[in-house]
């Protein structure tokens, strides 16, 4: 599902490798952990995976499609593939959680009949029923981050990548947005997530894949937070 073949990323000549030589291979509907300080090389990780920066040197594969041969034209087909949640929701402010949801579908061309049918179903999925129209400025945070997941997999991404999503909320949030995580997962979808939680990691047993300086440092299959 996920394949890294010696993957380097060099942002200019005199610079460290912000990836160095990274290899990495992660199977259809696994759940998988990526921990490491800030600066440790997630980001720019995550960038490559969804073809936001392409690589200095080395081979990817993602859900089929090896990067090699991606056209630009095929990119946004790419990211169908691929959904991402982030820390800070983005959500759109003037429009409600429906039309934050819908956009995800708007943007691909799905027409009004198949919108309608199909986001209440995520809507009911992340536990948001009730809540249709109301505004972002009128959720609680943990309810900003499941619109921000439902967005995410409206369109069935094979692949959710969650980048910090409980970096802005309290423990009880947190849990629930881990939780929810682990429900997606269970339907199916790939789950990558990167936290510096080290009690979500130490508690969920689930792969953990440590990553410092560019390097992968440790992956292990029931692993818990280690600091590169």
């Amino acid at each position: 599902m996920i394949l890294l073949d010696r993957v380097t990323k060099l942002y200019g000549k005199d610079t460290k490798p912000a990836l160095n030589r990274v290899s990495l291979h992660i199977e259809p509907k696994e759940f998988v952990i990526l921990v490491g300080t800030s600066g440790a090389g997630k980001s720019t990780l995550l960038k490559i995976l969804t073809r936001e920066e392409r690589p200095t040197s080395g081979k990817i594969v993602v859900g089929g499609i090896d990067y090699d041969s991606l056209k630009k034209k095929n990119i946004p087909l790419l990211r169908r593939k691929i959904g991402v949640v982030f820390q800070d929701f983005k959500l759109l402010p003037q429009r409600t959680v429906f039309e934050n949801i819908a956009f995800a579908l708007e943007i691909v061309g799905m027409s009004n009949r198949e919108i309608r049918h199909t986001v209440p179903k995520v809507i009911d999925l992340v536990g948001l029923k009730g809540k249709e129209d109301k505004f972002p400025n009128e959720l609680s945070g943990g309810e900003r981050q499941r619109v921000a997941i439902a967005r995410a997999v409206v369109r069935q991404p094979k692949i959710l990548i969650a980048d910090e999503p409980t970096g802005n909320l309290d423990p009880k949030h947190s849990w629930d947005i881990v939780r929810l995580l682990e429900k997606i997962n269970r339907y199916g979808t790939t789950v990558l997530l990167t936290t510096h939680n080290k009690d979500i990691v130490d508690k969920l047993k689930r792969r953990v894949i440590t990553i410092d300086h560019g390097k992968i440092i440790a992956d292990v299959a029931q692993g818990s937070y280690k600091q590169g």
